[in-house]
This record gives structure tokens, C-alpha cells and sequence, in this order.
């Protein structure tokens, strides 16, 4: 591959890839409704985050919700050293997809 098709390539995977600033700063303020994760294109994982906050959060009046915000308080703070990684997969994947 030439040198110019390279830099065409890496100006696509720079323009298109997703905003680790974003990422962060979706989770930090929306923290347990996993909208960081369905800006980085993992809808489902996204998805179920926001329907374990959801319901923990309605059953927590009775105590058993507890639990469940608990695990998605610490699935978001281990999202905080993971979003690197899927935004490097994330231009990985723009990369291959243009080659």
C-alpha cells in the first residue's frame, strides 16, 4: 500500500473513530445508565447496564435493589481503565473496514 493511501486511511480512522473525551465524560455524568457504551458501539452490553441501574434503583425502597447498583457502580469504574481499549478497537475496526 502506498504511503498516501496510508494517510488517507489514518485521516478516515481519525475523523470517524469515537471521542475518548466524550466517553469519558458520558460516563462520568450519566454514570450507570451505560451510555458510554452505546456511544462506543456496545448497545447490548449498553443495554443491560441501564436495565440492572433501572430496576436496582426501583427496588431499592424495598433493600434488595442495592446489590444491583452496586455491580453497576463497579462495572462503571472498571469501564473507566477500559474505555482506552475500546476505542482502540473501535479505530482497529475502521482501519480494517477501509482496507
Amino acid at each position: 500500500m502506498d504511503t498516501q493511501r496510508e494517510l488517507l486511511i489514518e485521516q478516515r480512522v481519525a475523523n470517524e473513530a469515537k471521542s475518548p473525551v466524550v466517553a469519558y465524560l458520558l460516563l462520568i455524568f450519566l454514570w450507570g445508565f451505560g451510555v458510554h457504551r452505546m456511544y462506543l458501539g456496545r448497545w447490548i452490553s449498553g443495554m443491560i447496564m441501564l436495565a440492572i441501574w433501572g430496576i436496582g434503583w426501583l427496588t431499592t425502597p424495598i433493600l434488595i435493589g442495592w446489590p444491583a447498583v452496586g455491580f453497576v457502580v463497579l462495572w462503571c469504574v472498571i469501564d473507566l481503565f477500559l474505555i482506552p481499549g475500546m476505542i482502540a478497537s473501535d479505530r482497529e475496526d475502521i482501519r480494517r473496514r477501509l482496507r
